[in-house]
C-alpha cells in the first residue's frame, strides 16, 4: 500500500509539474494557429483572437468594442436570440470582448463531433457573416454610452483612464477601449462594418485551441471556421512609445471618501528581453500583496493605505507601469510622497538578496496552479500566439524565474523606469487648505 501511494504521488508530481505540448501551424489562409491536446474531459475551448483592439480605433475611439459586441447580435439571417439558443442547446458557450490590443471570439463546448460540429458552425456564422442590425447597434451603442456614464461614479475608473489620456497623449493606447461618450454617439453602422471588414481576416487572426481533439481534427476545424473569411492583410505595426519628457501631476475633484493614487509611465513590450526581471523584480516591489515592499511601507508599518500595488502590463508596444493606492483624503500628500520614495529607492538599489529568493520560490512554486486547467493553458496559448513569443515559454518559464538576478533586476528598473518623470493621478476630495 505504501508503495502504491507512493507511485500515485509521484505520478501526481510529474503531471503537476509537466508543461503543455503545444503544436503550431499556419493554414493556407495565413490564419496562426497555436494548439494543445488534452483528453482528460470532453470538451474544447477555442479563442480567436484579431489585432483588432481598440488601438485600431483612429477617430473613431470606441469602434473595436463595439464591434465586438455585435458580432452575435445577428448574424447569417439569424437573430442574436436564435444564435444564443443555437450555443445553449448544445451547452455551449460563446464570448467576445475587446481590449487595446486585440479583439475576440471564444468558444466553450463538447468535443464530440455532432455537437462541436455545429457549434462551430454557429461560430463561423457569427465570425464571417454577421449583420450588424440596426436595432442591435442601437441597442449596444446605448449600453456602451450608459456604461461610460456610469464610470464617472467611479473614482477608480476615473483615474485609470486619466493615467492612460496622461501618460499615452496621441498614441492609439491613450482612449478608453469603450471610447467617450462624444465618440460613441457619433459611431454610424457602416463605420463598424467597415472596422470589421479592415480587421476580421484571416491573416490578421490567431487561434488557440486546447481540449478533446487530435492534430487531425483541431486541423479541419480550424480550415472550417475560416473557409469563407478573407485572406486580408495582418494590420500594420503601432507607432512606438514615446518616454516621458518629464513630470506631471493631475489632479481631479471628486466626492468620495478616499482618494485614489496611480503612479506610473510607459513601461515594456511583450516581447521586451527585460521581462522576467521586471516580472521577479516587481514582484518585490508591488506585485506579491502581502508580501511587497510597498505593502509592508505603506499600509503595514504607516498604515496609510488598505492596499497599495504595482504592475507591469506589456503589451504590443509598451504598455504601462502603475503603482497605485486609495487612502483617506486627508492623508493623500503623505501616501503619495512616501509611494514615490519608495519607487525611487526601488529604482536605484533593487530588492535584497532574500526578498529576490523569496519571490522567485512564491513564483516558481505557484506555477503549476496557473496552468492547472484547459482555460488557463488556453490563455497562455492566447498570448504566446498573439504576441508570438516561443514555443518553449511555458516550458522555460520557471527556469527563467529561477535564473534572475539582484543585478539584473537593479539593472532592468534603472533602464525602464524614470521615477523623476513619472505621471501622477490622484482622484478625491482635495483636502481643506
Amino acid at each position: 500500500m505504501l508503495v502504491f501511494a507512493g507511485l500515485l504521488l509521484l505520478c501526481f508530481m510529474q503531471a503537476v509539474s509537466a508543461t503543455p505540448d503545444i503544436q503550431h501551424w499556419e493554414t493556407d489562409k495565413g490564419v496562426r494557429v497555436y494548439f494543445v491536446e488534452a483528453h482528460e474531459i470532453p470538451m474544447v475551448t477555442v479563442k480567436v483572437l484579431f489585432d483588432a483592439g481598440s488601438s485600431r480605433d483612429g477617430n473613431k475611439p470606441g469602434v473595436a468594442m463595439l464591434t465586438a459586441a455585435l458580432l452575435a447580435e445577428g448574424a447569417g439571417g439569424l437573430s442574436a436570440d436564435q444564435i444564443s439558443r443555437g450555443f445553449d442547446d448544445l451547452g455551449a458557450n460563446y464570448g467576445s470582448g475587446a481590449g487595446r490590443d486585440s479583439s475576440f471570439v471564444s468558444l466553450r463546448s463538447m468535443s464530440d463531433p455532432e455537437p462541436l460540429g455545429k457549434a462551430a458552425a454557429n461560430l463561423r456564422r457569427v465570425i464571417f457573416s454577421p449583420d450588424f442590425p440596426a436595432p442591435s447597434f442601437e441597442r449596444e451603442r446605448g449600453r456602451t454610452l450608459t456604461g461610460i456614464k456610469q464610470k464617472q461614479q467611479s473614482p477608480s475608473a476615473i483615474a485609470d483612464d486619466a493615467f492612460y489620456a496622461a501618460v499615452y497623449g496621441d498614441h492609439p493606447y491613450a482612449h478608453a477601449p469603450e471610447g467617450t461618450e462624444a465618440s460613441v454617439q457619433s459611431l454610424t453602422r457602416m463605420d463598424i462594418e467597415d472596422f470589421y471588414h479592415r480587421y476580421y481576416t484571416a491573416r490578421n487572426a490567431v487561434v488557440a485551441i486546447v481540449g478533446d481533439l487530435d492534430r487531425k481534427r483541431a486541423e479541419q476545424f480550424v480550415t472550417d471556421l475560416f473557409a469563407d473569411l478573407p485572406q486580408g492583410e495582418r494590420a500594420p505595426p503601432l507607432p512606438e512609445v514615446p518616454a516621458l519628457k518629464e513630470a506631471r501631476t493631475v489632479r481631479i475633484d471628486h466626492p468620495s471618501t478616499q482618494t485614489h493614487v496611480l503612479v506610473g509611465q510607459p513601461g515594456i513590450r511583450r516581447d521586451d528581453p527585460d521581462l522576467f526581471p521586471i516580472y521577479v523584480g516587481n514582484n518585490v516591489l508591488g506585485g506579491s500583496s502581502m508580501t511587497s515592499r510597498l505593502f509592508e511601507e505603506i499600509r503595514e508599518k504607516r498604515g496609510l493605505s488598505y492596499s497599495t500595488y504595482s504592475y507591469f502590463l506589456p503589451m504590443r508596444q509598451a504598455g504601462p507601469f502603475i503603482a497605485g493606492l486609495q487612502t483617506k483624503n486627508d492623508q493623500s500628500g503623505e501616501a503619495l510622497q512616501l509611494l514615490h520614495q519608495q519607487l525611487l529607492e526601488y529604482q536605484r538599489n533593487g530588492p535584497t538578496e532574500a526578498e529576490l529568493k523569496a519571490t522567485q520560490k512564491n513564483l516558481t512554486g505557484g506555477f503549476a496552479l496557473r496552468i492547472d486547467s484547459n482555460r488557463d493553458i488556453l490563455e497562455y496559448l492566447a498570448m504566446i500566439g498573439f504576441y508570438g513569443l516561443p514555443l518553449d515559454y511555458l516550458d522555460t518559464y520557471m527556469e527563467k524565474v529561477a535564473a534572475v538576478t539582484v543585478t539584473q533586476v537593479q539593472e532592468a528598473f534603472q533602464r525602464r523606469l524614470a521615477p523623476e518623470r513619472m505621471v501622477t493621478v490622484l482622484v478625491g476630495q482635495q483636502p481643506a487648505n
